[in-house]
């Protein structure tokens, strides 16, 4: 169903989670270029939250556009999409553009073959070495289509072969060649240590490392991505971390553990951390890198409703 017909029918007919009592806001009349539909208030949120494609299908619809005016509806003001490299041109420039229109900020898109069973940057192979430099080259002309700033980088497996502190070596190596490539660009590569339990066997799996790793490169493009999720798993010790490693975080991700859904799911005080954050001056983007713990529009709903909650510090 469409998302402009999803709307009209919630709300007109109150039969589906999205009519003014389900919602608890007020319903307000807006009109939108080309569309007449009655919609709920939009949030003003204190972070720039960025939902994904497929976060709000069920109530904006498999159209990409019309997801992002749906996003942009709700309030939240910047969008990620980890697979915008393997869009055609065309898309891209769609994707682009509405959001232009809409004054929301492009997050993250990978920017290279992540390689999660054999090393690739760890052990210093001069193909695979090439492989990733021309990648994040290529990512530069998609950033650039995109109006994006951040892109991923995961330096890949472990080489167990090689001690650590010469893997260390060569995945700085590495990075150095790929800042040469984006400082030119002002692009910015976040590097994302993820968690041992999803992902054995990562070389990146903790802040420490990655800020030791960032400051080895030395570079403004080589940056850290800080996935609160993954990094409660690994480690914990999310705000001291936070503060420990700031000037080199460029980048948040988010999602509640265990499950990986949305904050109020699980153990991580968001509410805490994103207030935090918040008060470090933080404008960046805060991905929402996570499924919807329930299905259909009423997960939609909860998800929504659950940023308002953890953002809800001011």
């Amino acid at each position: 169903m469409k998302r402009r017909n999803f709307l009209k029918k919630s709300l007109s007919t109150g039969g589906t989670a999205l009519t003014a009592s389900a919602i608890g806001v007020p319903v307000i009349a807006k009109t939108i270029p080309g569309k007449k539909f009655k919609l709920f208030e939009k949030h003003q949120f204190n972070l720039n939250y960025a939902p994904h494609f497929g976060m709000f299908k069920n109530m904006a619809g498999d159209d990409l556009i019309d997801q992002i005016k749906f996003m942009a509806d709700v309030g939240f003001t910047a969008m990620e999409d980890n697979g915008m490299k393997n869009r055609t041109k065309d898309t891209q420039d769609k994707i682009a553009s509405e959001m232009a229109r809409l004054n929301m900020k492009m997050g993250v898109f990978v920017a290279h073959t992540i390689y999660w069973r054999e090393p690739n940057l760890t052990s210093a192979n001069k193909d695979m070495r090439s492989e990733f430099l021309k990648e994040i080259a290529e990512s530069v002309e998609v950033a650039k289509r995109v109006n994006a700033t951040w892109m991923t980088v995961v330096p890949g497996h472990v080489d167990l072969r090689l001690k650590i502190e010469y893997q260390t070596t060569n995945v700085v190596d590495s990075l150095k060649m790929a800042s040469e490539i984006l400082e030119p660009n002002n692009l910015i590569m976040v590097l994302e240590p993820l968690n041992f339990y999803n992902h054995p066997g990562l070389f990146l799996e903790r802040i420490p490392q990655a800020y030791e790793v960032c400051r080895a490169v030395g570079s403004p493009s080589c940056k850290i991505l800080d996935d609160l999720y993954h990094q409660q798993i690994t480690e914990g010790n999310l705000i001291p971390n936070i503060d420990h490693a700031w000037d080199e975080i460029a980048y948040f991700q988010i999602g509640d553990n265990p499950g990986r859904k949305e904050p109020t799911t699980g153990e991580i005080n968001y509410l805490n951390v994103f207030k935090h954050i918040d008060s470090k001056g933080f404008k960046g983007i805060m991905g929402m890198e996570h499924g919807n713990s329930k299905p259909g529009a009423e997960g939609e709903q909860a998800l929504i409703d659950a940023y308002k909650t953890v953002d809800g510090f001011k």
